[in-house]
């Protein structure tokens, strides 16, 4: 039975913690709701009114620059009534939008007043409404008159009343915008205080966050003290034997102390170090007889395994050339040695690029891409890319097994055949009842088999089918050697050879594609003599080409014995 006391420490720890977050939580949404209502304040408010105010100023001063250009255009001769007209009519709307700006403002303030009520801003809001009343009720009705006069003298054209009254309306403008500036410079005064009411609340909501802050810390501290005193021990085992997992020693369980829920986990936790470390010996028991990828899925989807699925798969053969004769004269430990150390040579290319060894057939390798092991798009190129990497380390290979067998050099040359095809597979485990093999089945198994078989028709090194090199066609460089029949086909197929990587072939391989692809067209439309002379333009780049060799072999065969009607030009394996 599980005893309680870390979760209920622990849920005191929480509800402590919840209750002081709450506490914080409420105290700052109502400070920051007075903030609110402040910043809406300074915002819809006060900004609003000083900047009527501050546009009321622009205003009058537009206003007298449409009266000089009034007072202008009347004196200047000749003079324009309709352009008169026009400046009046300016000189008007300046007036109005004068009023408009100054009753908006004194509509904010008289809001304000109504909101704030008897307090001591609503009290300075008053003394500022009352003083802009009386400077639109007065010095704003005596500039008015004046104007009037102007405007009437005016029209009697005498330059000097003229000039007097001018005077007169600059300075009781003057004074109007006095009034305004220090209506205003009070309504900035206001604005500020009211922003520096804010800035403190905002630093009060701060100041108690904080405490509280610090407050749940200490208690924080002071509970995980108490539950760590119990806790830490058992936890810092757990966490060695994790250390000690991770590194790989799985012969190490955890000691249980406690009858807690850590007591309980460190019990799961050395079943799982005991589950682990039987997994890890199977794997390493079968991961020397099956790839490791294939233990695994075994393991985890044992069902699916044995079910069997079809699957569009890549597989390769790969058979050493004239090794039977070769190890008939080699002792049981030379062959041994010679055959761990081509099988682990060649192996390697076909893991690096994700491919599963399904088995070692004598001196034969046959290995398969596709899902899951490798992306079904990819299957095809990367076969391809092992392939080439193999015939790259033959040269190798071969300088290393004349000092395995303690001899000069190896009775044959050593070389090495490969075949390749991509098609529909059955995959699963096959087998019986007493034993299971995990492997692949099908057509393009067999025709892979038979590609590196007819490596020896053709002297060629590696054999494709056509599925394969449309998968592997951004990778490699080919050429189309024949189409032909494999024993129990009835339907020919093309055939083709990996000549090297995507554009690193030479000059000289380039011809003797360019040759060889002309002969095998002249060839399939029986124009022997035509036919020859491409097939031995490419014997002239390359004297060893294995395919020239053969087909100028085949038409002296054929010249000699024509195919009857219906010849499609493709090639009976089983003839040869």
């Amino acid at each position: 039975m599980i005893r309680l006391s870390i979760r209920r420490k622990i849920m005191g720890i929480a509800v402590a913690l919840i209750v002081l977050m709450a506490v914080t939580a409420m105290l700052s949404m109502v400070t920051v709701m007075q903030v609110s209502d402040h910043l809406e304040e300074l915002t819809q408010s006060y900004v609003p009114a000083y900047g009527n105010l501050a546009r009321a100023n622009i205003r009058s001063a537009e206003r007298a620059l449409a009266l000089r250009r009034m007072i202008i255009e009347k004196i200047r001769p000749p003079s324009g009534d309709s352009q008169f007209a026009a400046l009046r009519s300016a000189f008007d709307a300046k007036g109005a939008e004068f009023d408009r700006e100054v009753r908006a403002a004194q509509a904010v303030i008289r809001a304000l007043i109504e909101k704030r009520g008897t307090s001591g801003d609503a009290t300075a809001l008053v003394r500022l409404d009352s003083r802009l009343d009386g400077a639109i009720n007065e010095s704003r009705r005596h500039l008015n008159d004046e104007i009037e006069r102007l405007l009437r003298v005016l029209d009697a054209g005498d330059a000097k009343a003229i000039d007097d009254g001018l005077v007169r309306v600059d300075a009781l403008r003057d004074e109007l915008n006095q009034k305004l500036d220090a209506i205003r410079a009070d309504m900035l005064a206001l604005l500020r205080t009211e922003a520096e009411l804010t800035t403190r609340k905002e630093h009060q909501v701060l100041l108690i966050a904080a405490a509280l802050t610090v407050l749940a810390t200490i208690l924080g501290l002071v509970f995980s003290i108490l539950v760590s005193a119990g806790v830490t021990r058992p936890v810092r085992r757990l966490l060695e034997g994790a250390r000690a997992v991770e590194a790989g020693r799985l012969d190490e369980p955890v000691a249980v102390t406690s009858q807690d829920e850590i007591g309980h986990l460190t019990t799961a936790f050395n079943r799982m170090i005991e589950q682990l470390r039987l997994k890890e010996r199977i794997r390493e028991t079968f991961g020397k007889y099956i790839d490791p990828r294939v233990v695994e899925g075994l393991i985890d989807r044992p069902a699916l395994a044995a079910e069997g699925q079809r699957r569009v798969m890549t597989v390769l053969f790969c058979d050493v050339k004239g090794f039977t004769s070769t190890s008939e004269r080699m002792t049981p430990q030379g062959l041994v040695k010679v055959m761990n150390r081509y099988f682990s040579t060649m192996s390697a290319p076909i893991r690096h690029h994700q491919g599963v060894i399904d088995k070692y057939i004598g001196d034969a390798i046959m290995a398969y891409w596709g899902p899951p092991f490798a992306d079904d798009a990819e299957q095809a190129r990367l076969a391809s890319l092992a392939a080439l990497d193999m015939l790259a380390l033959v040269p190798q290979l071969r300088a290393e097994l004349p000092e395995l067998l303690g001899v000069r050099t190896l009775p044959n040359t050593f070389d090495i055949r490969i075949g390749i095809a991509t098609g529909e597979v059955l995959v699963g485990s096959i087998g019986s009842e007493v034993m299971m093999n995990y492997t692949v089945m099908g057509d393009a198994v067999n025709l892979a088999s038979r590609l590196e078989g007819a490596n020896k028709v053709y002297g060629c090194r590696i054999l494709v089918s056509e599925a394969t090199v449309a998968g592997a066609a951004s990778a490699v460089e080919v050429r189309e050697i024949d189409r032909i029949v494999t024993w129990g086909q009835s339907q020919p197929q093309a055939v083709f050879q990996i000549m090297g990587r995507k554009g690193e072939l030479t000059a000289v391989q380039t011809i003797l594609r360019d040759r060889f692809a002309e002969g095998l067209a002249a060839y399939r439309a029986q124009r022997w003599d035509e036919a020859r002379r491409a097939f031995e333009a490419a014997l002239a780049a390359v004297p060893d080409d294995g395919p020239s060799m053969t087909f100028i072999k085949r038409i002296d065969s054929l010249i000699a014995a024509p195919p009857g009607e219906g010849w499609d030009g493709s090639w009976h394996l089983e003839q040869k």
